[in-house]
């Protein structure tokens, strides 16, 4: 989660929303994402809503603890459940995220999530999902977990090699997350995640084989690889600048994306998503597809972003902050915007072009429905589903995707 805000409309105290987005709302599905924004040290490429102990030390006092985080972010569940009123649906999928969820006592994300099966009820077949560092989990961790009703877990893994990790800040030691895969399989989870990060300063060809080698050989059913992108403000960043390490390369990014495409697709991992691939439709990640196909989840916890019936909101960033506004029965929300049907078309261009199904020829105006057929003949674009009416991204599509999508919106 990006550290930072948009500007909008103030959100009412009691988080009210206008009566249209509930309008028709049995007939979208709905998740929760959960923010835990505790992390035991800074990741030097990080800009995410996250914090450290040092960091939150003078800050925000006992609100900020995490010793009594779980509590804060079951008000916003009540709250949740206040403001979407007589809503029958179960939710559909739960996603823990951070900073480092697993900083928490398992017991304590066990009770975040009893909380929504309270207030809202779980679908049967609801995804419920924990990202988790390697370090901070063991077996029995995991047990607890899995026998709390968290069915999926997503391991930050980033790379194989040590020194790779150094650049990055990662702390955990190289073969752990593969550990934890076995860990999780052996305490019930059908369904893991490694997380991946390509093209840091001084990681080679062989470097990012040896790391997609080593997630093959820790067998989940679900891997994320991301390039890596400099945001300015990090540590990253300022060490890119002093001459400390060199810029990333996208031309390096493309080679170990078509690298990661062919490994993966070589053992049976299929891409649906740009930077995600899964060994079948069971394996993917439905939490992510709720968001990039505009769907409804509530995000709960400091700089977390909501979406409900075209009204999105943002809650504030300091775990003080909001522990405050809960604690005096307000909503934590900072701002929020009502989409416009021209905001939600261009999303939908947006974020379904990076779906393996693509987007619908239909939803694109005259500019867009002409860009779509230059990427057609510049082979950005399969063949097939264009002439079904769809816009799917070929390989190279996918490499220039960002490039794709902006010529189809404008």
């Amino acid at each position: 989660m990006p550290s930072a805000l948009p500007d909008g409309d103030p959100v009412p105290d009691d988080g009210s929303l206008p009566a249209s987005a509930l309008a028709g709302a049995a007939d979208r599905p709905l998740g929760f994402y959960l923010h835990v924004p505790y992390c035991a040290t800074r990741c030097g490429y990080c800009d995410f809503n996250t914090y450290t102990a040092t960091e939150l030390r003078g800050t925000g006092g006992v609100l900020a603890s995490r010793d009594n985080y779980a509590d804060t972010l079951i008000d916003e569940v009540r709250l949740a459940r206040k403001v979407l009123g007589d809503d029958p649906r179960p939710v559909r999928t739960v996603f823990v995220g951070g900073g480092t969820p697993t900083l928490l006592a398992a017991d304590d994300l066990v009770r975040m999530l009893g909380a929504i099966r309270d207030e809202f009820g779980l679908a049967d077949d609801a995804e419920v999902t924990t990202e988790a560092n390697p370090e901070s989990v063991d077996e029995r961790y995991l047990a607890t977990l899995r026998e709390g009703g968290f069915n999926r877990i997503s391991f930050g893994m980033q790379s194989a090699k040590q020194h790779v990790l150094k650049v990055l800040d990662r702390t955990h030691t190289p073969g752990r997350p593969e550990a934890c895969v076995a860990e999780a399989r052996a305490v019930g989870f059908e369904h893991v995640n490694l997380d991946l990060i390509y093209g840091t300063p001084g990681e080679s060809d062989d470097d990012w084989r040896a790391s997609l080698d080593a997630v093959l050989g820790a067998g989940p059913d679900h891997v994320s690889a991301y390039a890596l992108i400099v945001e300015e403000g990090t540590q990253l960043a300022r060490r890119i600048r002093r001459g400390e390490v060199p810029m990333t390369d996208d031309d390096v990014h493309a080679d170990r994306y078509l690298i990661a495409d062919e490994v993966l697709g070589a053992a049976g991992f299929e891409w649906y998503e740009v930077s995600n691939w899964a060994t079948s439709v069971a394996a993917r990640c439905l939490h992510n597809e709720l968001y990039w196909r505009g769907a409804d989840w509530w995000g709960a916890g400091p700089g977390a972003h909501s979406h409900v019936g075209g009204v999105r909101w943002w809650n504030v960033k300091h775990p003080g902050a909001y522990a405050g506004a809960l604690g005096v029965g307000r909503s934590p929300g900072a701002g929020r915007e009502v989409l416009s049907e021209e905001d939600r078309r261009v999303e939908r261009v947006l974020l379904e072009l990076r779906l393996r199904e693509g987007v619908p020829l239909s939803l694109l105006r005259e500019d867009g429905l002409a860009a779509a057929r230059r990427a057609l003949g510049e082979g950005l674009l399969e063949a097939g589903p264009y002439e079904g009416g769809r816009a799917v991204l070929t390989l190279r599509g996918r490499l220039l995707a960002d490039a794709v999508v902006r010529d189809l919106v404008d």
